[in-house]
């Protein structure tokens, strides 16, 4: 399977995609092209890489929405692998627009497992689409910032970037545009 890789620098640092079929396959807040790639390699034994600049201008919807169109990541096309309840909640994530928030009992809900809340938190926690697939916009019962793959100061940043209303953790600095 060719998959098709690329890095975009941008104001939470450089993100890295896989993409193949013009589907979004994985998005690595870091940069990390080991742990791109190891994850591919462990989902598609036949993965061949390859590096692109915007493959199927992925790098581009990821751009505008830093540059404030939002809406910009909303249809990009995924295929983020899972167990059947990842992938529910994973394209459940979608629902929550952005400038919202929702807290994790809200995205049990919505999966239909109200009492599942921390399986919701577990598959919440094992995105491999961040950003895309938008685990950040998941907060606290008490409307605080709680666990993030990419750092709290990352997700505190993203929803101030798209205007949502949250507790601030007092002690994260904020990250500053193109630092990282």
């Amino acid at each position: 399977m060719r998959i098709e890789v690329a890095t975009l620098r941008s104001p939470i640092g450089p993100l890295l995609i896989g993409v193949s079929g013009a589907r979004l396959l994985r998005l690595e807040l870091g940069g990390d092209a080991l742990r791109l790639r190891q994850d591919l390699v462990r989902r598609f034994d036949d993965a061949a890489f390859e590096e692109s600049r915007d493959p199927s201008g992925i790098v581009s919807c990821l751009a505008r929405y830093f540059a404030g169109e939002l809406g910009a990541i909303e249809t990009v096309p995924v295929d983020p692998g899972g167990t059947p309840f990842q992938h529910q909640v994973w394209l459940t994530l979608r629902r929550i627009p952005a400038g919202r928030t929702w807290t994790y009992a809200e995205l049990a809900r919505a999966v239909g497992r109200p009492a599942a809340v921390r399986a919701v938190g577990a598959a919440n926690g094992a995105n491999p689409i961040a950003l895309v697939l938008p685990c950040h916009r998941v907060i606290g019962s008490d409307g605080r910032l709680t666990g993030y793959g990419g750092g709290l100061d990352r997700k505190e940043w993203l929803l101030r970037h798209e205007g949502a209303s949250f507790v601030p953790e007092p002690s994260l600095p904020l990250l500053k545009a193109m630092e990282r």
